[in-house]
């Protein structure tokens, strides 16, 4: 900022006195020489980048924070993703149970034909059978992580049950039953805290049940009852997308759970009946049927769906695992016939970028 000059000859009067009454006021901005701002020793807080400890596990894409720990003003950048070519099954199926992630997965139960209580776990090369569940059962539905899941409800001859079994890393355990009878529900949650909603028998459902650990509570229902839905998130914020539906069928509706309530939100682009993977705010959907065979991937940012790579194979009721949208699996499902192919869906370059060093 350039120098300020003011003369004050005309504010001593004739007895000799100094005269202060004008010496306050506003300086008019001709009278500033905008020159430089190497004088200005702080700025305001930008209050659009958050301050944290550590890295937000699960960023929005664009979203920018610095990091206190590491004095890094960092930035989320989501990449496009595709497919690629995974561990086959040991058993061609489809309707099985999908739990884990893109590396630690389970393929729970499933249809052969006919229903199995065949139970494999996914390393990120290869399925290894491990101990069976105690009942056979196909489109239960898988909630968790490959050492602490759930396969709540499906069917099994001759109807649907409500069924719940409880997964240690080694052994399936029979627990507390669901409220109703329902298979080819959604899902989402951990071992202790979940939700198990929609599905079949009596038409599509919208029934809500709650999980705590040790029993199911039934809560708000979906807005729309569907079968075939996908379902990710946890127990306190879902997401609940495609699925078929009396009309149309199959739907494209999304809806957002936040603990207590449904909300419809923007729709899939393509309406079909399908399998997800992800968190509630950054979801993927994978494949599915729409009266045919589809290939297609859709990803969620939050308010929207938006278009992504296709999968190599089109195929519906299979099962897929992932905790996050950048990384997932879908196995199974028929094709047709039933197949055992597995694929691996990344986002590679999706990371963390440093904006700027300290």
């Amino acid at each position: 900022m350039g120098s300020i000059t003011r003369t004050f000859a005309n504010n001593i009067t004739t007895g000799g006195k100094f005269d202060a009454t004008d010496l306050t006021g506003t300086l008019p901005a001709s009278n500033v020489a905008d020159a430089s701002v190497t004088n200005i020793t702080a700025v305001p807080a930008l209050t659009s980048v958050s301050t944290v400890a550590s890295d937000p596990p699960s960023p929005d894409n664009g979203q920018l924070w610095y990091n206190t720990t590491t004095r890094l003003l960092k930035g989320y950048v989501l990449s496009d993703g595709s497919w690629a070519t995974g561990g086959a099954l040991n058993q061609a199926k489809s309707q099985a149970g999908g739990i884990g992630t893109l590396t630690a997965g389970l393929c729970a139960g499933g249809d052969l034909p006919g229903e199995t209580a065949n139970n494999e776990s996914y390393d990120g090369t290869s399925w290894t059978e491990v101990n069976n569940l105690n009942a056979a059962t196909r489109l239960g539905q898988g909630i968790g992580l490959q050492t602490a899941a759930l396969l709540a409800g499906g069917y099994q001859p001759p109807g649907y049950q409500s069924k719940n079994e409880s997964w240690d890393g080694t052994n399936w355990t029979e627990t507390t039953n669901l409220n109703s009878n329902k298979g080819a529900g959604g899902g989402c949650g951990t071992q202790t805290a979940a939700i198990a909603f929609a599905g079949v028998p009596g038409g599509p459902m919208a029934t809500n049940e709650l999980w705590d650990g040790s029993s199911w509570t039934e809560v708000g229902d979906l807005n729309s009852g569907r079968r075939h839905v996908a379902g990710v998130g946890i127990s306190t914020a879902a997401l609940a997308y495609g699925g078929d539906k009396p009309s149309p069928s199959p739907g494209a509706l999304t809806e957002q759970w936040d603990g207590s309530s449904w909300t419809e939100v923007a729709d899939l682009n393509t309406g079909r009946s399908t399998l997800g993977w992800g968190v509630y705010n950054l979801a993927g959907a994978t494949l599915g049927h729409t009266g045919s065979f589809v290939n297609n991937t859709e990803l969620w940012d939050g308010t929207s769906w938006t278009e992504a790579a296709d999968s190599a194979t089109s195929t519906k009721e299979g099962g897929s695992a992932g905790t996050v949208q950048s990384a997932g699996l879908y196995f199974g499902g028929e094709s047709p016939p039933r197949v055992a192919n597995t694929e691996e869906w990344t986002i590679p370059d999706s990371a963390t970028k440093d904006v700027t060093t300290a």
